[in-house]
């Protein structure tokens, strides 16, 4: 196992295209870090430069401490699980499991000991005979698994292995990688588009955009306190709403009627005009189940309730409204670059699954202030989390916010790099860091 380490990463291809802009990243010794990002935001790149498989342009990749820049794949002992699982199916299980100690010439006693506690960890056993024909596509990404446990490498790369199951394997996937990570405490690097993947898996998230590191943070952390709309809009499902406002006097007046935002969300509308409010779907409820305690710390609106979607132990309503033209253009764009949920000018709200609201009607909701972000819409931005990270460190200067990089996109926050969130609960936010 080995600690891993990237300083000022950078991949740029022979017709000019940035691929990785500016990694910095430290991952921990035994620590489960996740890259996620749409479709060529770098990801996959960037993990194929870890292992060896693409030239760095510039900067230093540390594992172990060692500086690999110029150590051929071979040489750096990481063990990588591919998406299409790279089996031989010529080859039995268990010789599948030992190929890469066959290579190395290890002895047959140590080969059948390795490989046999391996498939005991992946439940395995009873498969080493079976060819990859026969077996299910759980089965074959466990054999592509143990194939790595048994090389002892000091960290394992996966690059999207769930891409290929369908959603009822890939959820038990899920919670065997997680185990088996946990068992054996190896270093990992995982890649994946799926937000649910990275939610669920990881100890930490890495988001990136155009190959720039959006965001570094534990994935309560990126859920709770997104750094910018990009990682607001990409984590989460449904992702947050976003909210046309205009400021005066300090109140917001949306669609919905005019809000007045608790003091700690409205540190950042001075000296603003138009604003978006971002609010998780959860934060919304059926006003007529909100009891009296929790209702002062909210404000009820009324909204026409155009679709109604109920899945047993919840349900989500679909509320349109109208925005300004450049507003609905941006989430457009936003929608785009996402390559996910749309993100139309409507509320998507859930409910109570004892709520009883039809849909085609106007019905009264309630939304929790307490839990709204501020955003810039030029840049981006979370002026929440801003000001927050502003009071926490006591005016040191610390930007925590997303500012423009000159194309109209959220630039990554400039602050030094942190293997975890920081003192004051809130996300560690990385140097900028393309697929």
């Amino acid at each position: 196992m080995a600690a891993i380490t990237l300083k000022d990463i950078n991949k740029q291809y022979g017709d000019g295209f940035h691929a990785v802009k500016d990694v910095s990243l430290d991952i921990a010794d035994g620590e489960f870090v996740i890259l996620v990002g749409p479709s060529g935001c770098g990801k996959s790149t960037l993990l194929r430069m870890i292992v060896g498989l693409e030239d760095i342009t510039s900067g230093e990749m540390l594992i172990g401490g060692q500086r690999v820049n110029e150590k051929a794949p071979r040489d750096r002992n990481l063990s990588m699980v591919f998406q299409n699982y790279a089996l031989y199916p010529h080859l039995t299980v268990f010789e599948n499991i030992a190929f890469p100690l066959r290579l190395s010439k290890t002895s047959a006693k140590e080969v059948d000991e390795r490989v046999r506690h391996a498939a005991e960890l992946l439940e395995l056993t009873e498969h080493l005979d079976r060819k990859p024909a026969n077996l299910s596509g759980g089965q074959r990404q466990r054999v592509a698994m143990g194939r790595a446990i048994v090389r002892e490498a000091q960290a394992f790369l996966f690059d999207e292995p769930l891409s290929n199951l369908d959603a009822k394997l890939r959820g038990q996937m899920r919670t065997e990688i997680s185990r088996l990570q946990k068992r054996l405490g190896i270093t990992t690097v995982y890649v994946t588009h799926d937000q649910v993947e990275a939610m669920t898996l990881g100890d930490r998230v890495v988001v990136l955009r155009r190959g720039v590191v959006q965001q570094v943070a534990t994935p309560r952390e990126l859920y709770e306190n997104p750094v910018n709309l990009f990682v607001a809009g990409f984590i989460g499902s449904p992702p947050m709403n976003f909210i046309s406002a205009t400021v005066v006097d300090g109140r917001l007046h949306t669609p919905f009627g005019e809000w007045t935002l608790p003091e700690s969300r409205a540190t950042g509308l001075p000296g603003r005009e138009v604003v978006l409010i971002g609010a998780r779907p959860e934060a919304f409820e059926d006003a007529s189940v909100v009891s009296d305690t929790i209702r002062e710390h909210g404000v009820v609106f009324d909204a026409n309730i155009d679709v109604i979607e109920w899945l047993g132990n919840e349900q989500y309503a679909y509320v349109p409204y109208e925005a300004p033209e450049d507003i609905r253009a941006q989430l457009a764009e936003l929608e785009r670059e996402l390559d996910s949920e749309a993100m139309r000018t409507q509320l998507v709200v859930s409910l109570d699954a004892t709520s009883r609201i039809p849909e085609g009607t106007t019905a009264s909701l309630w939304l929790d202030l307490r839990k709204v972000h501020v955003f810039d819409p030029a840049s981006g931005e979370n002026l929440t989390v801003k000001a927050v990270r502003g009071a926490a460190t006591d005016g040191a200067g610390y930007d925590g916010g997303a500012g423009s990089d000159g194309d109209g996109a959220p630039a990554a926050p400039q602050t030094p790099r942190s293997s975890a969130s920081g003192d004051d609960g809130l996300p560690a936010a990385p140097t900028s860091g393309e697929d």
